[in-house]
C-alpha cells in the first residue's frame, strides 16, 4: 500500500491498548469505527482480555494475524516506545499515537519522542503523532479517532479537508462546519508531527480525488519544504489552501538583537512565506471555514483595484462591513442599498449582476437583512441568481442557518459576521500565486568575508561584496586621511554594541579634523576596550530613510525586510516582509507598500528618491539568504538619496551562528 492507502484507507486495523470499558477514552476509536460504518478487519489488543466490546483481541500486536496497515497505539506515555517496536516488527506501515508526554513536555519527553522517532525510521514506519487524535476518512466510513465530534451517530460528508495540529479543534472546527451545511472529507490530526507532518499531510490530499480544498490548523510551521511542495502542487491542480495558524503575539521580539529582529518576528514570518508558496492566510477560524467557496475555481486575482460593490437589504448591514472592510484598507466603490425596495429576486440580482461587473472592483458582496431569516428561499434568490465577471459572496446579517445552507449548496461563499466577511475578502485580495524561486547568484566573495565581520566595517564589507556601496572608511585620528571629505559621521567599531547612538557610538556633523580628534577622544574614554577603531563617513542628506534587514526566521527560512528607517523604525513597525531572495521587481513592489517611504516616491510633489538604487539594494541584500551562517543583518539608516544618485549604508550590522 502507498502512504497515502495505509494512512486514509486502511483495510486492517490495530488498536493497541484498546479498552473493555466502553466509557474511556481508549475505547472511542473501537466504538467509533463500528458505529461509523468501517467494515475491515479490527484487532484490538489488550493482554488482559480475550474479547473487547465484541471483537475479538489479541495480547500482543505479534500475535495478530495477517498484515496490519495502520495502528492507534493507545497505551500510556511509558509503554509507547515498546508499541512501536512491536509494529516494527510486524512490519506495519503507518502508526499513530495518542499519548501525550513527549517533546511538548520537556527534556525528558524529547529524548523518548527522539527514541521512538529512531525505532519507527529504521524499520521504515511513518510516525503520526505523538498526541494525534487520529485519522477521519468521512466517505470511506473510517473513523479511526478519539475525538469526541463522532458522538453523533452520522458525520455529514463534504469536498474539504481538514489537517489540524491540535486535536480537540479537529471536532471543534467539524462541528461549526456541519452548522453551516459544509462537511469534510478527510480530518487528520498531527499532534508534535515527530515525523508526518502538516505539509506532507496536505501534499497527499492534493492527489486525493474525494478534496477540493485543503483547510489548516496551525499551531507552527515545521519542514516549510513540505509545505511549499503541497502549495505549488495543489495550485497546479486548483486545489486552494487555507490556513489558520495561532501565534500573532511577538513577546520573543524583544530578544531579538537588530530592529528587524523585533519588527519581523516568525508570525511576520509566517505571512511572507504563505504569501509567496500560494497558502491563503485567515485571520479568524469562521473565515477558515467560510472563505473556500470564494477560492474554488478561481484563480488568484492578478491586479487586484482592493475595492469591492455592495448591494445590501438593509443600510446598517452594510455599513458594518463598509466600516471593516476599510479598516483592512478595502475601498468600497459603489453601494446601493435596496432597503426600501425590498429583496425580490429580479431586483436584487439585476442589482448584483451590475455589481459584479464593476470594472473597478474586484469583489461583488451581498449583504442580506431580515428576509433571510424568515424568508431563505426569497431572501438568497437574488444572490444565487446574480451573474457577472467578478466572484460573489454574501453576509447574512441575522442568524439563519437556513440561508447559509441554501447558499452553500449553491457554492457561494457565506459569512455570518461582518469581521468574517472583510477577513475573507482580505485574504482573497491577498491570495498569489507561489512565486517564481529565484537563485542567489555567486556569492563567494561575500560569504569569505562573514568570519571577520564582527563589528560594522565587517558588516559593510560583506555588503559591499554583495552588491551594496560603500562611503565609509577606516581612520586614524592621530593621522587622518588629507582627502576626507567634511562635515563626516563618525562610528567607533564594536564586536559589542549592536545601537551605537543608544551607545553614544556615534558622532554626527563633524566639521573639521580638530572636532574629529576631540569626538574620537572623548569616545575612547567612555567606552574604552569596547571599541576597535573607527570609521568616518561623510554627511549626507537624502529624501528618505530606509531599514534594510535580513533574518534566517526558525519557522519559514531566510527572509528580508525593507521599512521606513531611522532610530523610530521599532517604535513604527512600518516594515515589508518577503522570503529571501527577492528580485528588483519584488523589491520595488515593497518599497511601494512602505507607508513611510511615501516622500521618496515623490508624495504631494516632494523630490522623488533614487528607488530603483534602492530596488537594486533590497535585492543585492537578500542574497544573504545563500550564507548559512548568517542568522540576522541590517542596514539602518539606508538613506534614499535623490533620484539618480543612489543609496547610502549610514549603519551596518551583521549576525553570524
Amino acid at each position: 500500500m502507498t502512504l497515502a492507502e495505509s494512512l486514509f484507507s486502511p483495510k486492517r486495523i490495530a488498536l493497541i491498548g484498546a479498552s473493555t470499558d466502553a466509557n474511556r477514552l481508549t475505547a472511542r476509536a473501537q466504538v467509533y469505527l463500528r458505529r461509523h460504518g468501517f467494515k475491515g478487519g479490527l484487532f484490538p489488543v489488550n493482554p488482559r482480555a480475550d474479547i473487547v466490546l465484541g471483537e475479538k483481541a489479541y495480547p500482543t500486536l505479534r500475535d495478530v494475524p495477517g498484515p496490519i496497515d495502520f495502528a492507534y497505539i493507545l497505551v500510556n506515555t511509558s509503554n509507547v516506545e515498546a508499541s512501536i517496536q512491536d509494529c516494527a516488527t510486524r512490519g506495519v506501515p503507518v502508526a499513530c499515537v495518542l499519548a501525550d508526554g513527549f517533546a511538548e513536555a520537556g527534556p525528558e519527553g524529547v529524548a523518548l519522542q527522539d527514541r521512538i522517532l529512531a525505532v519507527a525510521r529504521e524499520a521504515g514506519i511513518r510516525l503520526l503523532g505523538p498526541n494525534s487524535m487520529g485519522v477521519i476518512n468521512i466517505p470511506e466510513s473510517i473513523a479511526c479517532s478519539v475525538n469526541a465530534v463522532l458522538e453523533s451517530e452520522s458525520i455529514l460528508p463534504g469536498r474539504w479537508s481538514l489537517v489540524s495540529h491540535s486535536g480537540s479543534m479537529m471536532g471543534t472546527i467539524a462541528s461549526r462546519a456541519v452548522a453551516r451545511g459544509r462537511g469534510f472529507a478527510k480530518i487528520v490530526g498531527t499532534g508534535n508531527e515527530a515525523d508526518l507532518t502538516a505539509g506532507e499531510i496536505a501534499n497527499l490530499l492534493v492527489d486525493d480525488p474525494d478534496t477540493d480544498a485543503i483547510l489548516l490548523f496551525l499551531e507552527t510551521i515545521r519542514r516549510p519544504e513540505l509545505f511549499e511542495e503541497a502549495a505549488r502542487r495543489a495550485h497546479a491542480v486548483g486545489k486552494p489552501i487555507v490556513a489558520y495558524k495561532l501565534g500573532r503575539s511577538e513577546a520573543a521580539a524583544k530578544l531579538a538583537t537588530t530592529h528587524t529582529g523585533a519588527m519581523a518576528g516568525s508570525d511576520a514570518a509566517a505571512d511572507a512565506f504563505f504569501r509567496a508558496i500560494g497558502i491563503v492566510r485567515v485571520d479568524q477560524i469562521e473565515t477558515l471555514l467560510e472563505l473556500p467557496p470564494l477560492l474554488l475555481g478561481r484563480t488568484p486575482p492578478r491586479h487586484p483595484k482592493r475595492a469591492v460593490s455592495i448591494v445590501t437589504t438593509t443600510g446598517g448591514g452594510g455599513a458594518m462591513v463598509v466600516d471593516r472592510l476599510g479598516i483592512l484598507g478595502i475601498g468600497t466603490v459603489h453601494m446601493l442599498d435596496t432597503t426600501l425596495a425590498g429583496a425580490s429576486k429580479d431586483f436584487v440580482s439585476k442589482a448584483l449582476d451590475t455589481a459584479r461587473d464593476a470594472e473597478d472592483a474586484d469583489v461583488a458582496i451581498a449583504v442580506i437583512g431580515s428576509s433571510a431569516q424568515f424568508r431563505p428561499q426569497e431572501g438568497v434568490a437574488g444572490v444565487v441568481a446574480a451573474k457577472g465577471r467578478n466572484p460573489i459572496c454574501a453576509f447574512i446579517v441575522p442568524h439563519a442557518d437556513a440561508a447559509m445552507r441554501l447558499l452553500s449548496d449553491a457554492g457561494i461563499a457565506a459569512f455570518r459576521t461582518p469581521e468574517a466577511c472583510a477577513d475573507a475578502v482580505r485574504a482573497y485580495l491577498d491570495w498569489q500565486a507561489p512565486r517564481q524561486k529565484l537563485a542567489t547568484g555567486d556569492t563567494g566573495a561575500a560569504e569569505a568575508l562573514v568570519a571577520q565581520a564582527t563589528d560594522e566595517p565587517g558588516a559593510r564589507a560583506v555588503f559591499a561584496a554583495l552588491g551594496l556601496e560603500n562611503s565609509a572608511r577606516w581612520i586614524d585620528p592621530a593621522a587622518l586621511p588629507a582627502d576626507l571629505r567634511y562635515p563626516v559621521a563618525l562610528k567607533a567599531a564594536s564586536s559589542t554594541i549592536a545601537h551605537k547612538t543608544e551607545a553614544g557610538a556615534v558622532a554626527l556633523n563633524i566639521q573639521d579634523a580638530a572636532a574629529l580628534r576631540a569626538a574620537a577622544a572623548d569616545m575612547t574614554a567612555r567606552l574604552g576596550s569596547q571599541i576597535s577603531g573607527f570609521i568616518a563617513q561623510p554627511m549626507v542628506k537624502g529624501v528618505g530613510e530606509a531599514i534594510l534587514g535580513y533574518r534566517l526566521d526558525p519557522l519559514v527560512g531566510p527572509i528580508v525586510a525593507l521599512g521606513a528607517g531611522g532610530i523610530l523604525a521599532e517604535v513604527y513597525r512600518d516594515v515589508v516582509l518577503r522570503l529571501a531572495p527577492v528580485s528588483e521587481a519584488e523589491a520595488m513592489e515593497m518599497i511601494g507598500l512602505v507607508k513611510g517611504l511615501a516622500p521618496a516616491r515623490g508624495y504631494r510633489g516632494m523630490p522623488k528618491g533614487d528607488l530603483a538604487a534602492l530596488a537594486r539594494a533590497v535585492a543585492a541584500f537578500s542574497r544573504l539568504a545563500a550564507i548559512q551562517a548568517v542568522t540576522e543583518a541590517e542596514v539602518n539608516p539606508l538613506i534614499v538619496m535623490p533620484e539618480g544618485q543612489g543609496v547610502v549604508m549610514a549603519d551596518g550590522l551583521l549576525s553570524t551562528r
